[in-house]
């Protein structure tokens, strides 16, 4: 079904071919309606009609300027979804806990969506069992954090939870070790990390807040040349991810 006519609400919206394509794959989310640009062209356009159409997904053929509102950089693709679906931390406990090694990921107070998006595609590509972020103070799942993560927000659970030291409670009491990154913590290369895991990202400015560090088991840090500071949160967490896989890869 191709309309050319429709109401359109501006909540809930995704947008780029990438995220859109990953978002029908995935196919977690209720998709609404999706708009196409008339001059969209290419394989990844004509992967996204096809899945809509096979899905029943309504296709509506619009101006391109039409796409404007929702983001200069639509490319040619929008698309309207259900509102993100967060998982209970309980039970995203438990469904980690089903892994040989489970690994989840700790956000603490990344406030900037293009880095929370990065961050989330980091641990989709390097096999994290899913992502904690706190309610207040930082960025939620929106369509800045889908497109930054080139979809990836739709192959991870994301638990959002009102006190992160009170979740680190709960993933002690389950058995999950705590390593916070931070600059001066044991490097990275040479302690083993083959158990249950939990690692906090702090903030871009700020780092860890003093008692998130306090509630760590220990924590843990990258080997950097004094240069500059520390790498923003997103390339931190991309090599710590990274270490982290490759040392379970081995042992």
């Amino acid at each position: 079904m191709y309309s050319k006519n429709n109401s359109w609400s501006s909540e809930n919206i995704i947008c780029g071919r990438n995220p859109v394509l990953e978002l029908l794959k995935a196919g977690r989310r209720t998709v609404n309606k999706i708009m196409v640009s008339r001059t969209a062209r290419g394989a990844v356009v004509s992967e996204i009609i096809n899945l809509a159409k096979q899905k029943g997904i309504a296709l509506h053929s619009v101006p391109p300027e039409k796409l404007d509102k929702f983001s200069e950089s639509s490319q040619g693709i929008v698309a309207e979804v259900s509102p993100v679906q967060y998982t209970e931390l309980s039970d995203l406990i438990e469904k980690s806990k089903k892994s040989l090694k489970p690994l989840l990921v700790i956000l603490d107070g990344i406030e900037d969506p293009h880095n929370l998006g990065a961050i989330i595609r980091n641990c989709v590509a390097f096999g994290a069992d899913g992502v904690i972020i706190p309610k207040w103070r930082a960025a939620g799942i929106n369509e800045t954090v889908s497109k930054s993560s080139a979809g990836a927000v739709e192959y991870i659970s994301i638990s959002r939870v009102a006190n992160t030291n009170q979740a680190i409670g709960l993933l002690k009491e389950n058995g999950f070790w705590i390593v916070g990154a931070e600059n001066g913590g044991q490097i990275l290369e040479k302690i083993d990390l083959s158990f249950p895991l939990a690692v906090i990202i702090g903030s871009e400015g700020f780092g860890l807040h003093s008692l998130t560090k306090k509630n760590s088991d220990f924590l843990i840090s990258i080997p950097q040349e004094n240069t500059i500071s520390s790498l923003n949160a997103s390339c931190a967490s991309a090599v710590i991810l990274y270490e982290i896989a490759k040392k379970r890869k081995i042992s």
